[in-house]
């Protein structure tokens, strides 16, 4: 798989103004929340592009109907993070580009690592 990959602190992530977008996270007993913005229909393969506000922004493959594209968005994400597709929900914004997905499990920290969000730089 490609991936655009990019830079982003371990202390950005909560919310530090450093003049880059940050990947907002909520911490919840059951899992971590964050907002992704979707890109349906891409060229290429799935792949993680970069922070596009508060959210993660995320090229999909599959097509936005029947539910495609959700499902390729789980599937992509339970692989890039190591979990069951049953452990990634989208909890919000089905019918939207912009979805709450929720990882159940996880903690943000662990959520950043696993995505590389606070250790690669952008290319």
């Amino acid at each position: 798989m490609v991936f655009c990959t990019f830079y982003l602190p371990p202390g950005q992530a909560w919310g530090l103004n450093t003049g880059m977008s940050n990947l907002k996270i909520e911490e919840h007993n059951e899992g971590a929340i964050f907002v992704a913005k979707i890109v349906p229909g891409s060229s290429g393969p799935t792949r993680i592009c970069g922070l596009l506000d508060e959210m993660l922004k995320v090229k999909v493959s599959a097509a936005p109907e029947k539910g495609k594209a959700n499902q390729c968005l789980i599937k992509f994400l339970a692989k890039q993070l190591g979990v069951k597709k049953n452990a990634v929900s989208i909890i919000s914004g089905t019918t939207s580009p912009v979805k709450h997905v929720k990882v159940s499990g996880m903690s943000a920290d662990t959520l950043l690592k696993k995505l590389n969000l606070n250790e690669q730089g952008l290319r």
